[in-house]
């Protein structure tokens, strides 16, 4: 659907699908989730960085970190914001780690912005 759909609403609302998969099968789907992190689809890798939204206590800070790496130094508008949103969510449990992520990354001004809403 995200490769067919091939825009924000379509992969957005797919993503928080995700949730249910990582606590089902996280190591199987973890590694889905790495996989499409590097795929040639940006809508693909944006759902990569945005599968975790709303995770909080069980969000997987590896993960988060992979997937965000693969994809920092893209210019696509619509994965620097998937990146910024993906940390600000995660500023919501673990603020200090998120901090220290985007100290230690290269992130656009719009992933660092969107990043920091929260903290």
């Amino acid at each position: 659907m995200v490769r067919t759909g091939r825009s924000w609403d379509v992969t957005d609302e797919l993503a928080h699908r995700l949730s249910d998969l990582l606590d089902a099968d996280p190591v199987r789907t973890g590694a889905l989730v790495r996989d499409w992190s590097t795929d040639d689809d940006l809508w693909l890798r944006r759902l990569a960085i945005i599968a975790q939204l709303g995770r909080r206590a069980d969000l997987d800070r590896d993960l988060l970190a992979d997937v965000i790496e693969q994809n920092a130094d893209d210019r696509e508008f619509f994965l620097r914001k998937a990146i910024g949103w993906a940390l600000r969510d995660a500023a919501r449990t673990d603020p200090e780690w998120v901090r220290a992520f985007v100290a230690a990354h290269e992130l656009s001004p719009l992933s660092v912005r969107e990043a920091a809403k929260h903290l």
